[in-house]
């Protein structure tokens, strides 16, 4: 994998959208269906590289960045609570030498000198099920998982079940309003027992703890739950109408006298070494511990340093998670298979002989692409010191949770004399039309992935296609789900997504009605009929994602829908741009957040005459909200706002978070759309280039006076 110094801006952006959409279905299937599809250690080193890649390159950060999401959305048997205050993620250090990085960035903020303490938290990052419970009056009156960070499950019946979670809380110091967040998981010992008794029962058994902890929180039926020994431990806070101590420290204690558990192995340290030392404490009695843990988390004890310091999209700047080493075994690699997505991309998948791995057994492992089977990075370089993957080698597995593995090497001594190099197909599987890698028009970069050319004549693109206009994040129609989608395609009734608004109209003229149909009953039809035009209209960020714009994943459906407002105006943009020139292009690709991949395949997919007739279909059948402009009490909400030259009272880090949380957009440059130039000493090519666009310019102290300290 070539270093990320050395990537092209090209190379950059095709590297973060890669990401983007591997990350997103992998958050997906954890958060969502407690189904993870690859290791721990695989997840975090593809979110390591894309922080790396967008601190390399700032300007081409994208909006459905992976570190600008959390979790995934909330399943939809389960109510919906909107977090008051989000739910979000940590980033991780995977070294001693991260952490000491961490320290020094927060001094760097907060222009902290080395020689004034610093202190911080550190404890055992629990593996179970994020939760936040919310108390009024002291009474427990709600309970919602993670989900996306922003809305969650509603799990309150379940959460009663669970003997660690106070119904009242007692002591002094409670606020009218507490939201108390933390970590259900369930122990070591009563998972055995629990594994003990099913089996002794004849039924599966189940696989970890952790996958078992969340599936026991989500029973919809809460008697299961209450017979699973679920337990919580207490950590953080979200929505509080006041916040009684003034230290991480000082408000975990007083959870404590709530009645909360609270973890035993948590300590406070003003030094880097005391931090790493308690990490290897925790470390070396990993195994002894009756819950499972992957590292240390570390927080910034002092609030007023903590808000201070913010947050950096999905994760709050003043905390990090010091994850622990992966677990690795061999095994062999029985066979490779191709399977197709919804954007046409070939993507191989090792079956393993099963083995067990930290207590897990995996057969499967994601093989990336052809480069990857091959043992050659993006660039040419080996990534397995030249060594290719071959059905029959005993291979090196590893992972950090209940995951499948990613193949870290191949031990070329047991490989089998008759073995031979696996060809990569050059027709899809599935409709053999031609497959071939794209190359960059402007770079000449070969694209690591294959992609079938087939488009809506590929059966599979097209089922997967329905199937990611159905997703939660998109459509999210009750009653149609992958299943039904696919059902739905091998019997013709549903060849694009146009063709879902109009079963009903077909169906009452059909001679094999959707009621008499496998699955299918008069009054399970009649509901989707009406959970569908439930859907006829929908917020314009989520159609814009539902269509399946390649490059185009959430965070850019928001940006698009945000800019352009209205689908009339996003559709009259995309025709003036079509020949990728002229100022409707110009205007697109400058939009923050869009790089030139994204705006080259939004124009292209509306520009395909395939494309835009299902897309006109379904605006006869949907009406898309435009978006709200946002709004804000803030003098700078919705305003560009540039930093330059030396700011002297607040790091450019503070500078840049104070104004977005105030509602603003930072650039890094000045254009005709810059509102306003925050100029401090030494300030140069930017403030001269504000003054001849004549746009308002004032100093660190003016940006104080406009803003309010």
């Amino acid at each position: 994998m070539k270093d990320v110094k050395k990537l092209t801006a090209e190379q950059a952006a095709d590297e973060l959208q890669r990401l983007a959409v591997e990350i997103a279905e992998h958050d997906a299937r954890y958060h969502g269906d407690d189904a993870p599809t690859i290791s721990d250690a695989d997840y975090d080193a593809l979110r390591k590289r894309n922080t790396a890649i967008e601190n390399q390159f700032p300007d081409l950060v994208r909006t459905d960045s992976p570190n600008l999401a959390v979790g995934s959305a909330v399943q939809s048997k389960f109510e919906k609570i909107t977090h008051p205050v989000p739910m979000l993620s940590l980033d991780n250090a995977f070294s001693d030498e991260d952490v000491a990085e961490f320290v020094e960035r927060l001094r760097r903020f907060l222009k902290w000198p080395a020689d004034q303490s610093l202190a911080l938290t550190a404890e055992p990052k629990i593996d179970g099920l994020s939760l936040a419970l919310r108390y009024e009056r002291g009474e427990l009156v709600s309970a919602a998982t993670r989900g996306d960070g922003a809305v969650g499950e509603n799990v309150t019946g379940n959460a009663r079940t669970i003997s660690d979670i106070p119904k009242v809380l007692r002591g002094k110091d409670i606020p009218d309003v507490v939201e108390v967040r933390g970590e259900v998981y369930l122990g070591k010992e009563d998972f055995l027992a629990l594994n003990q008794r099913m089996e002794a029962e004849g039924k599966p058994t189940y696989v970890n703890p952790r996958n078992t902890a969340a599936g026991s929180l989500r029973q919809l039926d809460t008697r299961i739950t209450a017979r699973r020994p679920l337990k919580f431990f207490a950590y953080a806070w979200g929505d509080m109408s006041a916040v009684p101590r003034g230290s991480q420290w000082e408000m975990v204690a007083l959870f404590e006298q709530w009645g909360f558990k609270i973890n035993p192995l948590m300590g406070l340290f003003d030094d880097v070494n005391q931090l790493i030392a308690q990490y290897r404490l925790i470390e070396a009695q990993r195994a002894s511990l009756d819950y499972d843990i992957d590292g240390v988390v570390y927080k910034v004890d002092q609030l007023a340093l903590q808000q201070r310091l913010g947050f950096v999209s999905r994760s709050p700047r003043w905390a990090i998670a010091h994850k622990f080493p992966a677990e690795t075994a061999t095994t062999v690699l029985t066979d490779i298979e191709i399977q197709v997505g919804r954007t046409g991309a070939l993507s191989p998948v090792a079956r393993l002989e099963p083995v067990t791995v930290g207590g897990v057994v995996v057969s499967n492992a994601t093989l990336h692409n052809e480069d990857y089977i091959a043992g050659i990075g993006s660039d040419g370089a080996p990534i397995r010191e030249g060594r290719d993957l071959r059905i029959g080698d005993t291979v090196q597995v590893y992972r950090a949770g209940d995951v499948i593995p990613k193949i870290l090497d191949v031990d070329l001594s047991k490989r089998p004399a008759e073995s031979k190099a696996f060809v990569f197909p050059e027709q899809c599987p599935a409709c053999g039309s031609a497959a071939v890698r794209d190359v960059n028009e402007t770079s000449g970069k070969v694209d690591s992935v294959r992609r079938c050319t087939g488009g809506f004549i590929c059966p599979t693109q097209a089922v997967e296609g329905i199937k990611h206009f159905v997703s939660r994040n998109a459509f999210d129609i009750d009653g149609l789900g992958e299943k039904q989608a696919e059902a739905f395609y091998n019997w013709g009734l549903v060849m694009n997504p146009a063709d879902i608004f109009t079963l009903r109209e077909r169906d009452a003229r059909s001679l094999t009605r959707l009621e008499n149909r496998d699955g299918f009953g008069k009054l399970s039809a009649s509901n989707l009929f009406d959970a569908i035009d439930d859907r006829r209209s929908i917020d314009l960020h989520r159609f814009i994602f539902a269509l399946g714009i390649r490059h185009v994943g959430e965070g850019n459906g928001k940006l698009l829908a945000r800019y352009y407002q209205t689908i009339e105006t996003l559709l009259k943009a995309m025709d003036n741009s079509s020949e990728f020139t002229g100022d409707a292009w110009d205007e697109l690709v400058n939009i923050d957040g869009i790089g030139a991949a994204a705006a080259r395949a939004v124009v292209g997919f509306f520009a395909d005459a395939n494309s835009r007739s299902v897309v006109d279909a379904l605006l006869e059948q949907v009406s898309p909200i435009p978006a709200e402009q946002a709004s804000s009490d803030s003098p700078v909400a919705g305003k560009t706002v540039v930093f330059t030259g030396s700011l002297e009272q607040m790091s450019r880090d503070e500078a840049k978070a104070m104004a977005e949380r105030l509602g603003a957009k930072v650039s890094g440059s000045v254009s005709g759309k810059t509102d306003l130039v925050v100029a401090g000493p030494g300030a140069g090519s930017k403030l001269k280039k504000a003054t001849g666009l004549g746009v308002d310019v004032i100093d660190e102290e003016g940006w104080f006076d406009l803003v309010g300290r």
